[in-house]
């Protein structure tokens, strides 16, 4: 549904995103993830039209986001990171120029408008001037604009900016929802959103895509080791031993629990190879020290760490430069 391929992007000399590639298949919601500066918003800019790419190509639908610009655009929804809102108009009367201004048949206007206020709970605020109303109902107002004209492709850059968290966790839905009926480019700082949202990530570090996958398998391919979470009744200091006796423990470290107050049973944060399991032989080993064994689970690498992790780190930024375009390409194509 869209495809981009080999996209850059320069302003004189300055370069905002360099050969980027991916695609987002129909129905598909991709988490877009970058540092501020990184070229999120120059990416989805140049996917919409807003900006032509220096090089490369954009397909929306099929259609040359350059050259076959106004059916491409008839294609899409967009919500920009600052809605395009006129303060001195009614959210009715704004929601109705957009309808024209997209070419929606007069008498389909309103049924439609109807459904999509009453799908973002717009309704007390329908007869309401813009500038009247919060910054929460604005943003709503903004992805009204970008769902007008059922456009299957949406770009929805920073959909959630400046809600409270309830606002918040109904957009959120709201977007889960139109996923399916939707292909979405979701843009986002809340990485916990993108998570929950999101059936793949793309993350764009320094204007070039360094990965394009789901959540869990950029965790698998980039740990180098896991951990794993224990609360253990015992002699703290004779339990540690022993378990870092286990072949395959790299290093045991006790923890003090979130609110800062070590337990009777202590909690130890076990790191180990990444791919060894040692949950059995862990069982046995307390097992023999009599050492009750209360809690045990995996601490999953999060997709903060896989972020932080492709974003810091300069060794993978070198082999990012070396092999990005290839990696995306062959992961955003199922090769």
């Amino acid at each position: 549904m869209i495809s981009v391929q080999n996209v850059t992007k320069r302003y004189g000399e300055k370069v905002g995103v360099e050969n980027v590639s991916f695609e987002v298949g129909e129905g598909e919601i991709l988490g877009f993830l970058g540092p501020n500066g990184a070229g999120k918003t120059t990416t989805m800019r140049v996917i919409t039209g807003y900006h032509p790419p220096t090089s490369g190509t954009v397909t929306v639908a099929g259609y040359d986001i350059v050259t076959q610009a106004h059916e491409a655009k008839r294609h899409l929804g967009y919500l920009p990171e600052h809605p395009p809102l006129y303060l001195d108009m009614t959210v009715a009367a704004y929601l109705d120029f957009v309808a024209s201004l997209k070419e929606v048949p007069r008498k389909e206007r309103k049924s439609q408008i109807e459904e999509i206020v009453e799908m973002l709970s717009l309704t007390p605020v329908y007869r309401r001037l813009i500038r009247n109303i919060s910054k929460g109902y604005r943003q709503r107002v903004g992805l009204a604009q970008a769902l007008v004209g059922r456009p299957p492709v949406l770009i929805l850059d920073e959909p959630t900016v400046g809600l409270d968290p309830k606002q918040i966790h109904e957009v959120r839905e709201i977007i889960r929802g139109l996923g399916g009926r939707h292909t979405i480019i979701l843009s986002s700082h809340i990485l916990p959103e993108v998570s929950m949202v999101c059936g793949r990530v793309a993350i764009i570090n320094k204007g070039r895509i360094v990965a394009v996958d789901t959540p869990d398998a950029l965790s698998a391919r980039l740990g180098r080791s896991q951990r794993v979470i224990a609360r253990i009744a015992g002699e703290a200091e004779r339990v540690r031993e022993a378990i870092s006796r286990i072949d395959g423990v790299l290093a045991v470290h006790q923890s003090a629990d979130a609110d800062g107050e070590a337990f009777a049973a202590p909690r130890f944060v076990i790191e180990t190879e990444a791919d060894k399991e040692i949950r059995p032989e862990l069982f046995y080993t307390l097992a023999e020290l009599k050492a009750p064994l209360l809690e045990l689970r995996k601490d999953e690498m999060s997709l903060e760490d896989v972020f932080l992790q492709l974003t810091t780190e300069e060794s993978f930024d070198s082999e990012a430069e070396a092999g990005a375009a290839d990696r995306a390409e062959e992961v955003a194509t199922g090769a």
